[in-house]
């Protein structure tokens, strides 16, 4: 324990030492951090000529792949930051410095046990694309099909590790030396983030998400994932049909190639919204670097490293809770906080409606440009505080999904809010799956499916009825159900009624349907 601490202080010392040396503390306008940067920076240069979003970028790029991550978050994020500072951040979504490319054939050919060209025609060795966890190469396979092929970065994986032990010491310090705190879940919370890079690390898993992915769109034409090339993909490397787009934070480029950026935005709205509710597993990191738009004008989503996954109950309760703000039923909203345990029993409804009005009532209606996010969180922190609500930390990926949804529609159309264009999909799959209709056709399938295992069932009851002649000993019960003065009787009398009941219940769901 005192070996993690003291590994974790010298973490914390490195990083103030790198935000001082790059002057980011000042930033903060606090008079005194310019001394305190002073005396970290000592035996380096303050940098001079850089932006502040230039020097906040290299800070991100030298403390490693987390702090990138966070980087990419606030690179779409001009409301919180401003325009200047965002547009030398966005750099960090897929342009940071590549790693050399013959670590990159060295990880190909020992993933896949054979040398690089029995695996592809030709490589490109100038990397595409290069983000925190991993670089992209164009290539054409010995069967001459174009791919893009995604390579891990080395030491990648440590890298990480460091860095969320940090935050997992931090998370329980803060929660044992103040306990308020304890109801924000910090330290389930940085398990969850854990959860998410391990998978990140195993590329393999980001290709089992783009294939599902893929097929949960086969049908619908909102979005295009690129297929997956199984046989030349391996823990540390990803080959995947190549797509060409323009980024989806180009206005310029969209609005040259003839494409109506509002119709990019409903696009970019539906295809959340059916990776959301629809099918409750979400691309969890779409940021510009990772959404293109096609030479058809439909979207194309590519790095699928990080996604989330949302049940049925939580699908219900979100869509109630947005429906219900989007139409200002304030009520209803509060009623879902607590029904699903997010508000405590013992609060107020009431006051828990008012303070759901005090949120939404100053920013409903109002374009994206007009609103500000930073008020709004702050406001969100205070009311959870009041009302003792606890951090679910299963939604923080939902949650951080939708800042960055919501940050891509800014930069496509500041004046149209994309939860609006949203709101007649939320109100049809409440109706396709919640309303009169879906409860017949609920009741009916569980009818169907109780007939279809009733012979299987009864076949059960009579092997155990047997086993009474063969001198098995079963309970009182289960022989007065069974059998009648040690005599076994036939069950189909006793079940008759309940079948021509079940009958009944399936004739009447199949004629109602059609």
């Amino acid at each position: 324990m005192i070996g993690r601490s003291l590994r974790n202080v010298v973490k914390l010392a490195r990083i103030a030492r790198v935000l001082a040396c790059h002057d980011i503390l000042t930033l903060s306008g606090l008079p005194a951090m310019g001394a305190v940067s002073a005396v970290l920076r000592l035996g380096r240069r303050k940098p001079v000529g850089l932006r502040d979003g230039q020097r906040l970028a290299a800070a991100l790029v030298e403390l490693g792949p987390t702090f990138i991550k966070v980087g990419q978050a606030l690179s779409i994020r001009a409301d919180l930051l401003g325009d200047a500072m965002v547009a030398d951040l966005t750099a960090l979504q897929d342009r940071l410095p590549p790693f050399p490319t013959a670590l990159a054939r060295q990880r190909i050919e020992e993933d896949l046990g054979k040398p690089l060209h029995q695996i592809f025609s030709s490589f490109d060795d100038t990397p595409v694309a290069a983000a925190s966890i991993a670089q992209v190469h164009f290539a054409v396979t010995t069967e001459g099909r174009p791919v893009a092929v995604k390579v891990l970065r080395p030491n990648v994986e440590k890298a990480f590790a460091r860095d969320l032990d940090l935050l997992d010491w931090l998370a329980q310090w803060a929660e044992r030396l103040h306990p308020p705190l304890r109801r924000l879940r910090l330290v389930e919370s940085v398990a969850t983030l854990s959860e998410s890079v391990r998978w990140e690390m195993d590329l393999r898993f980001e290709a089992a998400a783009a294939a599902e992915m893929a097929d949960n769109f086969r049908t619908d034409d909102t979005l295009v994932i690129p297929s997956v090339d199984w046989q030349r993909t391996g823990p540390r490397m990803l080959t995947l049909e190549r797509v060409h787009g323009i980024p989806v934070n180009e206005q310029a480029a969209i609005a040259k190639a003839g494409f109506d950026p509002t119709d990019i935005l409903r696009q970019a709205a539906e295809s959340f919204f059916n990776m959301v509710f629809r099918d409750g597993f979400f691309h969890a990191d779409m940021h510009p670097g990772n959404l293109f738009v096609g030479h058809d004008g439909t979207l194309i989503a590519v790095d699928f490293g990080i996604t989330g996954r949302i049940d049925t109950v939580t699908r219900k309760a979100l869509a109630e809770m947005l429906l219900g703000f989007l139409t200002r039923d304030y009520r209803r909203v509060a009623e879902v906080h607590f029904e699903v345990g997010y508000v405590p029993a013992g609060e107020s409804l009431e006051s828990f409606t008012q303070a759901c009005r005090s949120i939404a009532e100053p920013i409903l209606g109002k374009p994206l440009h007009e609103i500000s996010i930073a008020r709004l969180l702050g406001h969100l922190f205070r009311i959870t505080e009041y009302f003792s609500m606890q951090t679910q930390p299963q939604l923080l990926l939902l949650q951080k999904s939708m800042l960055v949804a919501e940050g891509v529609g800014r930069q496509l159309n500041p004046h149209v809010n994309m939860w609006d264009l949203a709101q007649p999909l939320i109100e049809a799959w409440m109706r396709d799956n919640f309303g009169p209709a879906a409860r017949v056709k609920e009741t009916v399938q569980t009818v169907r499916t109780t007939v279809t295992r009733l012979p299987h069932l009864l076949d059960r009851v009579e092997q155990a009825a047997d086993s009474l002649s063969q001198g098995v000993t079963l309970s009182p019960q289960t022989l007065a159900l069974l059998t009648g003065n040690g005599r076994r009787r036939s069950l189909w009398p006793r079940l008759l009624p309940w079948l021509i009941v079940v009958g009944l219940l399936v004739y009447i769901g199949v004629t109602s349907h059609g």
